[in-house]
C-alpha cells in the first residue's frame, strides 16, 4: 500500500482517536501539528509544505496542516474530512479535558476559527469545502467507532490494501 491519507477535521470531531486505529491497522505512522513542527527549526509554512512532501514519501496518515492541498496533486492521496454536530464536539471536549460547557464550547468555536483563517491564509480556499476532499466522515451520524471500519471497507474495495 502507497497510501497517504490526508485527515482535515473540525475541533473534537475524534479524528485523531480515527487516525490512531488506521495507524495501528494499517502499520503507518501518523504525523500531525506537533511532530512536524518539532522537526522544523523554522516554523515557516513553506518549511513545514516541503516536511510534509518528504512525509508523503512513504504511507503515513497527515492530520491537518493543510497537507490535502500541499499534496493534492498526488495519485496516491486519500484527502478526508471529518466533522461531527457542535454539541456532540463540546461533550467530546468536555469529556477529554474535564472542562465545563462554556469552557468547551469556547474551545471548539476559537479552534474552528483558528483552523478555517489558518487554511484560507495559506491555500486561499474555504476550509471544509467539500470539493477539496474525497470523502466527508460525519462522526455524529456514522458513529466515531464504526468510522475506522468504514475507512478499512473502503480502503479494501478500492484495492489500496
Amino acid at each position: 500500500m502507497k497510501l497517504v491519507i490526508t485527515m482535515s477535521r473540525r475541533f473534537g470531531t475524534g479524528a485523531s482517536v480515527i487516525a490512531e486505529e488506521l495507524s495501528k491497522r494499517l502499520d503507518i505512522p501518523v504525523y500531525d501539528k506537533a511532530y512536524i513542527e518539532q522537526k522544523l527549526s523554522d516554523h515557516t509554512y513553506e518549511n513545514e509544505a516541503e516536511a510534509i512532501r518528504r512525509l508523503a514519501e512513504k504511507p503515513c496518515i497527515i492530520l491537518g496542516r493543510c497537507a490535502s492541498d500541499i499534496l493534492k496533486d498526488r495519485m496516491n492521496v486519500l484527502n478526508i474530512f471529518v466533522c461531527a454536530d457542535k454539541e456532540d464536539r463540546i461533550r467530546r471536549i468536555m469529556a477529554k479535558e474535564n472542562i465545563s460547557y462554556d469552557e468547551a464550547k469556547e474551545e471548539v468555536e476559537t479552534t474552528d476559527e483558528q483552523r478555517a483563517s489558518y487554511y484560507y491564509e495559506h491555500t486561499g480556499k474555504t476550509w471544509g469545502d467539500v470539493n477539496d476532499y474525497h470523502m466527508i466522515l460525519d462522526t455524529t451520524q456514522l458513529g466515531l467507532e464504526n468510522c475506522p471500519d468504514i475507512l478499512m471497507h473502503y480502503f479494501e474495495k478500492c484495492e489500496y490494501i
